[in-house]
C-alpha cells in the first residue's frame, strides 16, 4: 500500500499551486485529477485548428518586473515566472449598451475618471470622489484583511471598519445617481456572479485597484500554459500526479484523515490531504457523514451554489475588426440596471436582456489563432438547475436552440458575426459540471454573499489533516484561487509543525 505526506485532490489552481508549494518543501506529495489533463477551468482544448481557452479573461495580480503584483511574486516564489509570458492587456473593459452608451475604460486611473467625466459631466465630483474612497478604503483592507496588522483598531483604519461590510451598490448610490453609470461601473460583478446590490463594496474595489494598478494580462498559451508550468514543477520537485484518477472516498477515523480510496479502488495511505474539489463535495460526497461535524453541516446548509455558464467558443474565419471587435474585453449589457441580467440567470433561454461578456485574445495576441482568424468565447451567466431539468433526449436540441438565440442577441453589437464561424463549441452548466465535478455546475464555487465570505467563515481544518482549498472557501477568479492553494499548504505546514 502507497503512503504519502500530502495527497492534494484535484488539479485546478488551487490544488497545483498547494501541490507545488508543499512539494517544493521537501514533502512527499501526491496529486490526483480525475481529468486527463491539468488546470481544472485554467485549461484548453482544440477543435480544427483553433485551440479554445476555456475561462481565463483577464489575469490579474501581475504587475511588471518594476510594479510587481501580488501574483507575480507567488508565482516567482513558485519557480515558474520564467517558464510564461505575459502580455499587457490595454484596456479595463468596453461596455456597451444598445442605443445608450459605448464606452471603453483603459488600465489608468486618471484616464478612467476622465473618460467617465467626458461622459457624465453632470457626475464630475461624484466619479472623482467614488474612485477616491475605492482607492482609499482598499489601501487598509490590503493592510487588515491580507497583511493582518496586529494593530488594527476602527481609529486607525476608520474606512476599512466604515464600509466593509457594505455592498456595492449602497456605496455607489452615495456617489453616483445616474443609473446608466452606475451600470458602467458594475460589470465587475459577473466575476464574482452575484449582482451589485449582494456584491461586497471590497471585492469590487478590489478588482478596480488590482487591475488599475497591477494591470490586466493575458497568457501566452493561455491558462492551460500556466497549469502545465505548475504541473511540470511539481514533477520536477519529486511530486507525483496521477491522471485519470479520480478520488471516491476520503478515510476518517477517530476525527483523523487517514488516506483515500481511489475511483479504482486502489487505497493509498497519508495523514494530511488538501482538496481542492468543492467544499459540499469533499464534505458530502466524499466522507462518510457520520464523520462529518455539525459545524461543517450547519456552514453548508447555509451556503449556496453560485451561477454556471453559458459559453460559445467560436473560431472566426477573419480578423476581429471586420465584425466590429476593437476591445479584448466586450461587456455587452442591455437596459440600465444590473437587476435585470441578474435575475435572467435563472432561466434557460438567451435574449437581449441577458449581460454577456465578449473575449478576443486576439487583440492582444496575434498568433493567438492562425493568421487571418481570430477565437471569441461569448458567456453569459447561468444557474445549473434549469438545465438539471432538460429531459436527456431534448438536451442537444436545447443547446443549439438556446446558442442560435444567443448568437442572435450578439449580432446586435457585432453584425455579421455568425457569417464567419469556422468552428464551433458550445458549454451549458451541465458541461461545467461534467469537467468541474462541481454541483449544478457552478464556476465560482459558493455565491459570494458578504455573510459567507472569510470575513464569518475562516477556512480551517474541521478533520485532522483535512484541508480545503480553491473558491468554495475564499474568494473564487484565478488570481485568489492560485493564491488560495499557496496559503493553505503554507496552514499545512504550520499545523503540522506544530
Amino acid at each position: 500500500m502507497q503512503t504519502y505526506d500530502v495527497i492534494v485532490i484535484g488539479a485546478g489552481n488551487a490544488g497545483l499551486t498547494a501541490a507545488a508549494t508543499l512539494s517544493q518543501k521537501g514533502l512527499n506529495v501526491l496529486l490526483l485529477e480525475r481529468h486527463n489533463i491539468p488546470g481544472g477551468s485554467a485549461t484548453s482544448f482544440c477543435r480544427g485548428r483553433f485551440e479554445f481557452e476555456v475561462a481565463l479573461h483577464q489575469l490579474s495580480g501581475i504587475g511588471t518586473p518594476e510594479k510587481p503584483g501580488p501574483l507575480r511574486s507567488t508565482l516567482d516564489q513558485l519557480g515558474v515566472m520564467g517558464d510564461l509570458e505575459f502580455v499587457p492587456m490595454t484596456d479595463l473593459y468596453r461596455v456597451v449598451i444598445a442605443d445608450k452608451i459605448d464606452i471603453t475604460l483603459k488600465p489608468d486611473l486618471p484616464q478612467v475618471i476622465a473618460e467617465l467625466q467626458h461622459h457624465f459631466p453632470h457626475e464630475k465630483n461624484g466619479i472623482k470622489d467614488f474612485f477616491d474612497l475605492l482607492y482609499n478604503f482598499f489601501l487598509q483592507v490590503i493592510n487588515v484583511f491580507y497583511l493582518k496588522d496586529p494593530e488594527t483598531s476602527r481609529e486607525k483604519y476608520p474606512l476599512y471598519f466604515q464600509y466593509a461590510l457594505k455592498n456595492t451598490e449602497e456605496v455607489m448610490a452615495q456617489f453616483i445617481s445616474d443609473p446608466l453609470l452606475q451600470m458602467v461601473l458594475s460589470p465587475y460583478a459577473t466575476y464574482v456572479g452575484v449582482g451589485p446590490s449582494k456584491m461586497a463594496f471590497a471585492d469590487l474595489a478590489a478588482m478596480f485597484f488590482s487591475y488599475i494598478e497591477f494591470l490586466p494580462f493575458h497568457l501566452k498559451g493561455g491558462s492551460q500554459a500556466l497549469s502545465n508550468a505548475l504541473a511540470d514543477k511539481i514533477i520536477q520537485n519529486n511530486g507525483t500526479i496521477h491522471y485519470n484518477c479520480g478520488v471516491k472516498q476520503i478515510l476518517v477515523e477517530n476525527g483523523a484523515v487517514q488516506g483515500v480510496i481511489t475511483e479504482t479502488g486502489e487505497k493509498i495511505e497519508t495523514h494530511h490531504i488538501i482538496s481542492n474539489a468543492s467544499k459540499f463535495s469533499t464534505y458530502v460526497e466524499l466522507i462518510d457523514d457520520i464523520h462529518v461535524p455539525d459545524t461543517v453541516t450547519d456552514e453548508l446548509r447555509q451556503c449556496s451554489h453560485s451561477p454556471s455558464a453559458f459559453t460559445l467558443y467560436l473560431g472566426l474565419d477573419c480578423e476581429p475588426a471586420q465584425v466590429g471587435i476593437t476591445e479584448s474585453s466586450n461587456f455587452l449589457l442591455s437596459g440600465t440596471h444590473m437587476k435585470t441580467s441578474f435575475a435572467r440567470m435563472r432561466d434557460l433561454d438567451i435574449d437581449k436582456r441577458d449581460g454577456m461578456m465578449l473575449s478576443c485574445y486576439n487583440l492582444i495576441d496575434p498568433g493567438f489563432s492562425p493568421p487571418g482568424t481570430c477565437q471569441v468565447a461569448l458567456v453569459t451567466l447561468k444557474y445549473g438547475e434549469p438545465w438539471l431539468k432538460v429531459p436527456p433526449g431534448q438536451y442537444a436540441s436545447e443547446k443549439y436552440r438556446v446558442a442560435d438565440n444567443m448568437l442572435a442577441a450578439a449580432e446586435t453589437y457585432f453584425p455579421g458575426l455568425r457569417d464567419h464561424i469556422e468552428e464551433i463549441e458550445i458549454a451549458t452548466p451541465l458541461t461545467h459540471m461534467r469537467y468541474l465535478g462541481t454541483p449544478t455546475g457552478s464556476i465560482y464555487g459558493f455565491e459570494n454573499f458578504l455573510k459567507d465570505s472569510e470575513l464569518f467563515i475562516p477556512n480551517q481544518a474541521h478533520i485532522k489533516g483535512l484541508y480545503c482549498a480553491g473558491g468554495s472557501v475564499g474568494l473564487c477568479g484565478f488570481q485568489p484561487t492560485l493564491d488560495s492553494g499557496v496559503q493553505t499548504a503554507r496552514m499545512l505546514l504550520s499545523e503540522k509543525a506544530a
